[in-house]
Order: structure tokens, then C-alpha cells, then sequence
């Protein structure tokens, strides 16, 4: 089983630790984000891990070595000359995920209890393209699925904007905690360069089964600004 982890964020909401510093590095409990996300999917059985890079790349590369993976293998995935954003990165990646039955795409910054086997189980069961974890949680961007957690499509709460994968009536609201289970038919999407995963997504939904996995109630936290890494310490000790 395979992951890849988004670690080439630029990290800007966690100023000014990532003037000198790759978000990824950032410490809870004296442990980087990164080996949590690491440490994460093992228990999962997941221990190939591709990692991109981007921001401060040299820093998470001689950590990653000098700690041997953390018990991973590990696979660096270039980013040093352009960041390609989500979709863009892992479009970047796919030759190392094109002969998975499936494959698991997570957030550095993300923390959770949330039961990733459960969501592989469900990804299989539902023979989904894509199976994205989500929550009933505040956000400035919503996902918007049918009663039966079908991708209808995204709001930004902010401006009002929305983008529409189908029509259905009756759409729930609800916020990515960014762990995604894919199959790798979902790697031949029509874009190139930069770009984000949720386009992908909201672009397979007009004829394919994307699909939400609801974790309310779980343990979560996008530790992506310094007042999270204090809660994040509390939370996750």
C-alpha cells in the first residue's frame, strides 16, 4: 500500500516559523508533522510514502534521511522549481501510483484519530473513484454532497461562489479534513501545470462516483497556524 503526503506547502498561516522552515518540520510534542503523518499511516499498514517537496525541500530531505524514512520508503517528488498545488503535485507523482488497486493522498499539516481503514473499506466497498474524508465543521470552503455522499459540488462560503460537478436536491455541507483514498483511474485528469485536487474531483463527479466519508466526531486539527500547534499539543499527546 502507498501514500503520498503533501508536505511542498509554503506554510504562510505559520509565520514566522516557515521564514526559515518548511511547514512539515513544525513540531507537536516535540515531534515533526511530518513523522506524525508518517508515523499515521503505518498504523494503517501504509509504508511506501511518496513526499513532495518545494519550500525549504533540502531541510525535509535530511531529516527524512537521517531518520532512515522514520521505518518508511520513502520517494522524494520534486517540487524545488515550481510548486504545483495539490492536483498539479500529484499529477506529477502518478507514475508511482498508476498499478495500485487504490492509494491514499494526505495533508502534512492534518492531525486526526480518524480510522483510515475504515475509509479504505468503504473506498472498496463503494468502488468510488475517490473517497474524500469530511466533517460537519466550520469552514471557508465547503464540499457539497447529496443525502447519499455523492461530490454535487463546492462553495466558498466567503464570496458565495460555487461550482457545480451535478444537480441534486437537498445538499449537505461539509469541510475536507484532507485524506483522500483514490483509485488510480483518477490519475488521467485533463489538466496540466498547476492546479488543484478539488477541480479534478469536481470534474470526475459529473460522471463518476466521487464520494464523502463523514468523520464527525472524530479528533481533528489542520495545524496550519501557531495557535492550532498549541491546541494540537493539548489534543494529541
Amino acid at each position: 500500500m502507498k501514500a503520498m503526503l503533501f508536505a511542498a506547502g509554503l506554510g504562510t498561516r505559520l509565520k514566522p516559523f516557515t521564514d526559515k522552515h518548511p511547514k512539515a518540520l513544525a513540531r507537536v510534542n516535540d515531534t515533526t508533522l511530518l513523522e506524525h503523518s508518517i508515523r499515521y499511516l503505518q498504523k494503517h499498514g501504509i509504508n511506501d510514502v511518496v513526499v513532495n517537496v518545494h519550500h525549504f525541500a533540502d531541510q525535509i530531505e535530511q531529516v527524512l534521511n537521517e531518520n532512515n524514512g522514520f521505518g518508511s520508503n520513502i520517494t522524494i517528488s520534486d517540487e524545488r522549481d515550481e510548486v504545483l498545488e495539490t492536483g498539479g503535485g500529484l499529477k506529477k507523482a502518478a507514475p508511482h501510483f498508476q498499478n495500485e488497486e487504490l492509494f491514499v493522498v494526505m495533508n502534512v499539516d492534518v492531525l486526526t484519530n480518524l480510522n483510515l481503514s475504515k475509509v479504505m473499506d468503504a473506498h472498496k466497498q463503494s468502488k468510488a473513484m475517490a473517497t474524500l474524508a469530511v466533517m460537519e465543521r466550520e469552514s471557508s470552503r465547503h464540499l457539497l454532497f447529496d443525502k447519499t455522499m455523492n461530490l454535487c459540488g463546492w462553495r466558498n462560503n466567503k464570496t458565495g461562489e460555487e461550482k457545480m460537478a451535478k444537480e441534486a436536491s437537498a445538499l449537505k455541507p461539509f469541510a475536507f479534513t484532507g485524506i483522500h483514498v483514490l483509485s488510480p483511474q483518477i490519475l488521467d485528469m485533463p489538466f496540466e501545470g498547476k492546479f488543484s485536487i478539488i477541480d479534478v474531483y469536481l470534474h470526475f463527479a459529473k460522471t463518476s462516483t466521487i464520494k464523502g466519508y463523514d468523520h464527525t466526531g472524530d479528533l481533528f486539527l489542520d495545524v496550519g497556524k501557531p495557535e492550532t500547534l498549541a491546541k494540537a499539543a493539548e489534543l494529541f499527546q
